[in-house]
């Protein structure tokens, strides 16, 4: 193991423990109410195996692991920590977990469905990166007919504006005259959006509905969300 990942700062591990903020955090440490095993700890940039038992006001604290989650975006929220305008989806989380969380993945305010949020960088990493080219699949609806030559564009890669590199290919399948399912495997700005508009089509809506293999949890109503399985989240960066 490497010892980097093992090891943390008091005030981060009470921090996730608990809720509190760093500062928060820090202030209880300074104020003598932390200690690790037998030893009161008044530093709170002390380094501290992530074993270690913490208790904070004499309670023995829960030791934190990695949190995966899915959340079933609804529309009207922004993906970011916080909006000088817009409500985000981390307000849908309690605050603990939202200190905690960063989204896997944006889909801008409009699109409904599949978001993840972990705080496993590297986890998150394999999900976003297009070198690893994990699929995310989306159901648009359509202001008007699709195309004949719809499934062929978005085969063939397509250039968008302001775009100098053509999109990777993207599978396309007709639901009905107005909607179908979209396949992509890299996550540019609005892209589904844009590949429609380079059809001169316009996107009513736009559902994610599964990223990967896992695919949105249909007991979850808009705004809600549940922590991933072991096995849904091994299995995305498989």
């Amino acid at each position: 193991m490497n010892k980097s990942k093992s090891i943390e700062r008091l005030d981060r591990l009470l921090a996730h423990a608990t809720g509190l903020s760093r500062k928060q955090a820090g202030i209880e440490i300074r104020k003598q109410r932390v200690r690790v095993g037998e030893e009161i700890v008044r530093d709170p940039g002390r380094r501290v195996a992530a074993g270690a038992d913490i208790y904070w006001r004499e309670q023995l604290l829960e030791k934190p692991g990695k949190v995966y989650l899915m959340l079933h975006k609804p529309a009207g929220l922004v993906c970011a920590r916080r909006d000088d305008r817009y409500a985000t989806v981390l307000e849908l989380l309690p605050d603990r977990l939202a200190r905690r969380v960063h989204i896997v993945g944006r889909l801008d305010k409009e699109t409904t469905g599949l978001l993840l949020l972990s705080d496993d960088g590297a986890w998150s990493h394999r999900i976003t990166s297009p070198r690893h080219a994990c699929p995310k699949r989306y159901l648009a609806t359509l202001a008007e007919p699709l195309s004949e030559a719809a499934e062929e564009r978005f085969a063939g890669g397509m250039s968008l504006r302001n775009e100098e590199r053509p999109t990777r290919p993207a599978g396309l399948e007709r639901v009905g005259e107005r909607q179908a399912r979209v396949t992509l495997q890299e996550g540019r700005y609005h892209q589904v959006r844009r590949m429609f508009a380079a059809l001169g089509n316009h996107v009513e809506a736009l559902h994610r509905e599964a990223v990967g293999g896992l695919f949105l949890d249909p007991g979850l109503a808009p705004g809600e969300w549940r922590e991933l399985t072991e096995s849904e989240r091994s299995g995305l960066v498989a």
